[in-house]
């Protein structure tokens, strides 16, 4: 093997052996470009033979636009994370974009990440993470760079957001709870909980209040399985005070379900009934079929791609909030009276 790098090939080659000029070798790899089959097949077998691929971060800078979209995400290991960037993900491509992923964890700068996104020249930027300040948020949008937050707080600056109604998934949750004869509540949620996981823990407080039920509310490490296992630790010496539990996550919902069972050797819905939110795969496994209120990634996904198509079609327009409707799913951890 040759020590010295291979040189890299570009337009110039390619239409030197394919006997055409460099705009027609341009032009074929335009999308919509007008090109003869007999050019375009010239230039098409020329670019195999020599391995040439288009640089379009090059053509990204010339046009001062790019196919790219920016996606910011954090919690990838929560199957509803994972699940709504892969919908995500494969929604860009299917509009012709060119996803690329940036992981927003705790310790991570949202913002600083966005600014990473800028220098290449993205056509966009979607943001399931934390909220992304409004300094950032001013210099997409300075820059043309249309920004949408999913499910976060408005950050204070005229940028697109796309929300599930947390509101009425709390209502639900507790009204569920209380048609299904419970009367001691408690409602499980992380110490350091989102915007819209700390919406749903004040919604069915809120509704308790209104009903005049008091609800005990219990914080766990994390919003993952491990914390769910941490806090079902908690609901077993409450035990006598709560017969209902609303987990403000599915994934940390199978965590306190399978402690309650497998760790304390309580019955679920026998001894003490519990529901979830989120609707993950798992939720509807047998061995957990939890009750839960779901929230559609499906329906998240393409309000949100709908939006940032909207913003780039027409960007004077006035920022938009989408809101997200919520079902009930009843299954077995919960049991109606009869």
């Amino acid at each position: 093997m040759s020590p010295h790098p291979r040189k890299q090939i570009n337009s110039f080659d390619v239409a030197r052996l394919a006997g055409v000029s460099r705009s027609a070798v341009s032009r074929t790899f335009t999308d919509g470009a007008s090109v003869s089959k007999e050019t375009r097949d010239k230039v098409m077998a020329a670019a195999r033979q020599l391995g040439y691929r288009v640089n379009v971060l090059a053509r990204s800078l010339h046009k001062q636009k790019s196919d790219l979209v920016g996606v910011v995400a954090s919690d990838l290991d929560n199957p509803f994370r994972a699940e709504q960037i892969d919908l995500l993900t494969q929604g860009l491509l299917e509009l012709g974009f060119r996803p690329i992923m940036l992981r927003g964890e705790p310790s991570a700068d949202v913002a600083e990440l966005i600014g990473s996104l800028l220098q290449y020249s993205v056509a966009g930027v979607i943001v399931t993470s934390d909220t992304p300040p409004e300094e950032i948020c001013q210099e997409c949008l300075q820059n043309g760079v249309p920004l949408v937050v999913v499910n976060k707080r408005d950050p204070g600056a005229p940028v697109d957001r796309v929300v599930t109604d947390f509101d009425a998934g709390g209502r639900m949750a507790l009204e569920h709870l209380l048609e299904c004869g419970c009367k001691r509540l408690a409602v499980i949620t992380p110490e350091h909980s989102s915007y819209s996981i700390n919406g749903r823990v004040l919604a069915f407080e809120e509704a308790g209040k209104a009903r005049g039920i008091s609800v005990i509310r219990i914080t766990c490490p994390t919003q993952s399985y491990e914390g769910g296992l941490a806090a079902s630790d908690v609901v077993h010496e409450a035990r006598n005070d709560i017969d209902g539990i609303f987990c403000t996550a599915d994934y940390l919902a199978l965590g306190v379900l399978d402690g309650l069972r497998h760790v304390h050797g309580l019955m679920v819905p026998e001894d003490i009934q519990m529901m979830g939110y989120d609707d993950i795969p798992q939720a509807s496994w047998r061995a957990y079929d939890l009750t839960t209120v779901s929230q559609s990634r499906h329906d998240l996904c393409e309000a949100t791609l709908d939006l940032l198509v909207q913003r780039l079609e027409e960007p004077q327009s006035s920022p938009q909030i989408r809101t997200c409707g919520v079902t009930l799913v009843p299954r077995g951890t919960t049991r109606k009276l009869t």
